[in-house]
C-alpha cells in the first residue's frame, strides 16, 4: 500500500490553534510561517497550553496581511497579527533550554494576548537571521535548525497509528491532539519510528528521534477540557525508557513545495 500525504498543518504561533493546508514550502526551518512566532511571560520564558490551557481556543488563519487571530468563545475583536514586526525591541526568549533571538511585535498585539490569557504576556516573532540549533546528538549536519517548536522542524504521524491507538480507547481522540506537521495515510502502525532518509514531493527529509508525549495531549483541543486520556493509554503500550513516544521528529535534507496527495519515497 502506497504511503501518501494525507493532511499539513502548520502552527503560525506555538501552541495556538493549527492551519490545515494543501500544499506548503518546506524551509530550512521547518513548514513555512510554522511556529515563528511565540507568546513569552514577563520573564521572557515562553509559554503554551501546559500552564494555560485557553490558548487551545484561540484560532489563526493566514490572510494577505498577517495572521489573523481570534477566540472561539469570547466575543473580542480578532486580532490582525502583521508577518512584520512593529518594533525594533530584540529580545532573548527562553524556550526550554535554549535562549532565542526574536523581536516583539506590537504594543496593541500583547494587549490583546493579554486580556484574551489573563495575564500579562508579549508576542515575539524570530527572524531569518535568528538560528536556533537542533539537539546535536540527534543532528546530520551540526547545522540544522528549527523555529520556536519543541525541538525539531517538523512532525509526521502515521493514520495507523492513531487508528491502533483509537482502537484502545473508549472516547475516540482526533489527530490535531498530538499536533503534527504531517500526517499520511498507508502503512503499519508507528512505523514512522524507524524512518531514516525518504524524498517526498520537491522535500528531502530524515527522521531521528520518536517524539515523547507531554501533558498537551490530554487537553482537547475543541474544549481545553483536561483528562487522562490519552497518555493513560498510550503509557501501557508506547512508554520506552520512561517516555511516551507517539510520531517522528524530521529534519529538512532538502527543501521545497509538498502537498496534500504526494507519495512518500524512500
Amino acid at each position: 500500500m502506497p504511503l501518501i500525504i494525507s493532511e499539513i498543518t502548520i502552527y503560525p504561533i506555538k501552541s495556538l490553534g493549527g492551519i490545515s493546508l494543501q500544499s506548503v514550502i518546506v524551509e530550512e526551518r521547518g513548514l513555512q510561517h510554522d511556529r515563528r512566532w511565540v507568546l513569552a511571560d514577563e520573564e521572557n520564558r515562553f509559554i503554551t497550553q501546559r500552564e494555560n490551557e485557553q490558548m487551545a481556543l484561540i484560532d489563526v488563519s493566514i490572510e494577505s496581511d498577517g495572521l489573523h487571530v481570534s477566540h472561539r468563545l469570547k466575543e473580542n475583536t480578532p486580532l490582525t497579527v502583521p508577518f512584520s514586526p512593529q518594533t525594533s525591541d530584540y529580545q532573548k526568549i527562553t524556550i526550554w533550554d535554549d535562549i532565542v533571538n526574536a523581536v516583539r511585535v506590537s504594543d496593541e498585539v500583547d494587549a490583546w494576548f493579554s486580556v484574551i490569557l489573563g495575564k500579562k504576556c508579549h508576542l515575539f516573532y524570530q527572524p531569518d537571521d535568528s538560528i536556533r540549533l537542533t539537539d546535536p546528538r540527534y543532528s546530520i549536519t551540526k547545522e540544522e535548525h528549527t523555529s520556536f517548536s519543541d525541538g525539531y522542524p517538523i512532525l509526521i504521524i502515521g493514520q495507523a497509528s492513531l487508528d491502533n491507538l483509537n482502537e484502545r480507547l473508549d472516547e475516540k481522540v482526533e489527530m490535531k491532539r498530538f499536533r503534527p506537521n504531517l500526517v499520511f495515510s498507508g502503512g503499519q502502525a508507528h512505523e514512522e519510528d524507524d524512518w531514516k532518509y525518504f524524498t517526498v514531493g520537491e522535500a528531502k527529509l530524515v527522521g531521528v528521534k520518536p517524539c515523547a508525549r507531554c501533558v498537551m495531549t490530554t487537553i482537547n483541543p475543541e474544549t481545553a477540557e483536561k483528562g487522562k486520556e490519552p497518555l493513560k493509554t498510550l503509557n501501557q503500550y508506547r512508554n520506552f525508557g520512561n517516555k511516551i513516544l507517539f510520531g517522528q521528529n524530521l529534519l529538512v535534507v532538502e527543501t521545497g513545495k509538498i502537498s496534500v496527495g504526494d507519495l512518500i519515497k524512500f
